[in-house]
């Protein structure tokens, strides 16, 4: 597993970064990276959910279109998904085209209410074998709530056992923070994804998750690992973007994956269509680059 070290050392101080001016300014590292990905199989049966929290407390890196995308395109390859709101926020809701805002019940009330659960406040897309659990404003209270709880690390993860059964994958849309929500997350999943924006102060801030992470790990949940680093806004045109992708690489080397999300006008448009790039432009190179991490997931 990654430590803190790996993570420190993918951090330099941005002149060292522009002082490198070695064959990864010269060309495309995620390109030379990239290799043939297998096809998945086909499943004969559906269950229990392999759970993984999209985290970063960073905002703004891509946390919430890679959840909504990652997950449309894994039931394109017959697998059932449950997309979990923890954010708020409720960003992954309204990408969904769920007015979350006017809802009674959603995640909130999963996890403080001990007569409601999961199947209570799930809710289908658009998109056969996706569904979502939403979120509101209202989760913004649990985190405070939670405080006083018995066992408190550990309420999603009795939430999720209730329908576990009933999907392949289950991915957390975490809020962009370290706080108790985002730890509940964590101790929930087995794996964690982390999107990470091809930008010097993005780096800042892995050795903190990674120490976040490596701590739950030990006292929490033990069976937690990261499933990869996703490099987001990706643009191979400007020589900063090139570099940081490298220290990445270098740092992390196999834990990063190999798909890179490239910067696109396509995505904010699916935000305001309420749809994943896999239907809204379906040939785009957005959902080609999803397909493609769906490919490194379902191998894992």
């Amino acid at each position: 597993m990654a430590t803190r070290a790996d993570a420190a050392s993918a951090v330099a101080r941005p002149h060292d970064i522009g002082s490198e001016m070695g064959a990864a300014s010269r060309q495309d590292p995620a390109r030379a990276r990239q290799r043939p990905l297998p096809d998945p199989k086909p499943l004969t049966e559906h269950g229990p959910a392999r759970i993984i929290a999209m985290c970063n407390q960073k905002g703004g890196v891509g946390k919430t279109t890679s959840t909504i995308n990652l997950g449309a395109a894994l039931v394109e390859y017959g697998r059932r998904v449950l997309l979990i709101d923890l954010d708020p926020q409720g960003a992954l809701s309204v990408g969904l085209g769920v007015p979350a805002q006017n809802m009674d019940r959603t995640i909130y009330n999963a996890l403080m209410e001990r007569k409601t659960t999961l199947a209570d406040v799930r809710v289908p897309t658009d998109i056969p074998g996706l569904d979502l659990v939403p979120s509101n404003i209202d989760l913004s209270a649990a985190e405070v709530q939670l405080v006083s709880e018995v066992a408190r690390e550990q309420t999603l993860l009795r939430v999720l056992a209730d329908v576990r059964d009933d999907y392949d994958y289950i991915l957390i849309d975490c809020q962009p923070s370290l706080g108790l929500l985002t730890v509940n997350a964590l101790t929930a999943a087995q794996g964690v994804i982390i999107p990470l924006e091809c930008e010097f102060f993005s780096l800042r801030g892995v050795a903190l998750l990674v120490d976040t992470i490596d701590k739950v790990k030990e006292r929490l949940n033990p069976s937690l690992e990261i499933s990869g680093i996703l490099a987001t806004m990706y643009d191979s045109r400007t020589v900063h973007c090139r570099e940081v992708f490298s220290r990445v690489v270098e740092a992390f080397d196999d834990v990063v994956f190999q798909t890179v999300i490239q910067r696109t006008v396509r995505f904010p448009e699916t935000t305001v269509a309420g749809q994943p790039i896999t239907t809204w432009a379906p040939t785009s190179s957005g959902a080609s680059a999803y397909r493609d991490l769906a490919k490194e997931v379902l191998a894992l």
